[in-house]
């Protein structure tokens, strides 16, 4: 298989991708039908932190960064940059370095199906990382693989110019072609929050406003007022 870069890839409306910078993960999750999550591996090295932005792909080998340094050209102000490894991978495959270098390119964060290493340094750069790994082994720089290719990062599948939404929660895609399905939905699901709240405010409880008193009934679930009434049906 040809091994490629692609510099120019579609990214979404500046204006949608702001909509989506005020939604958080698990929303979003949850409104495009629990799709697009990435594995609870993939964990914050800052926390509250959020990004969110198109993806440019890196796909390498493991244990060798070269496409990564190949990637760091092709990306623009407010990308997001998602690596992945042909093969198991938890090397460091990013450290200071290549983060300053992100920096400069106006990267807003990277996330890693990979290692990483210099953790203390790209804190102290304020620079939002989720990976799976941080570990000081060293990579290579000789193998070819591509830069904005369909990609499989932390189980799900990333297009470029798809969209990266990550904070505290976890990391999600949301396609291009599902963005404004995506964004419709979230804001339902965020009126029907802020109604299920204004329950809660209101002292209503979660089993009757849920209707789970049925569900609770169906699975034979026995209400008893106390320990002495459970143990005289024993």
């Amino acid at each position: 298989m040809q091994k490629y870069v692609i510099k120019n890839i579609n990214r979404p409306d500046p204006q949608i991708i702001s909509q989506f910078a005020e939604l958080d993960v698990s929303t979003v999750y949850e409104a495009q039908g629990k799709t697009g999550l990435m594995s609870h591996e993939l964990k914050p090295i800052l926390q509250n932190k959020k990004i969110c932005g198109p993806a440019v792909t890196a796909i390498c080998m493991a244990g060798d960064n070269l496409m990564i340094h190949a990637a760091i050209e092709v990306c623009r102000p407010g990308d997001v940059l998602v690596i992945t490894t042909i093969g198991e991978c938890v090397a460091g495959m990013i450290g200071e370095l290549i983060v300053s270098a992100l920096i400069k390119r106006g990267v807003q964060g990277v996330v890693i199906d990979s290692g990483i290493r210099d953790v203390a340094k790209i804190r102290e750069l304020g620079f939002p990382v989720w990976t799976k790994a941080v570990y000081s082994q060293g990579t290579s720089k000789t193998m070819g693989g591509w830069v904005n290719a369909p990609a499989v990062c932390g189980g799900a599948q990333v297009s470029p110019g798809d969209l990266i939404i990550a904070d505290d929660d976890g990391v999600v895609v949301v396609r291009k072609e599902d963005l404004q399905s995506s964004l419709e939905s979230s804001k339902r699901r965020i009126l029907k929050e802020e109604d299920t709240k204004a329950k809660i405010e209101r002292g209503e409880i979660s089993v009757d406003f849920y209707g789970l008193r049925e569900t609770l009934k169906k699975e034979n679930v026995v209400y008893y007022e106390d320990e002495s009434e459970l143990l005289h049906h024993k």
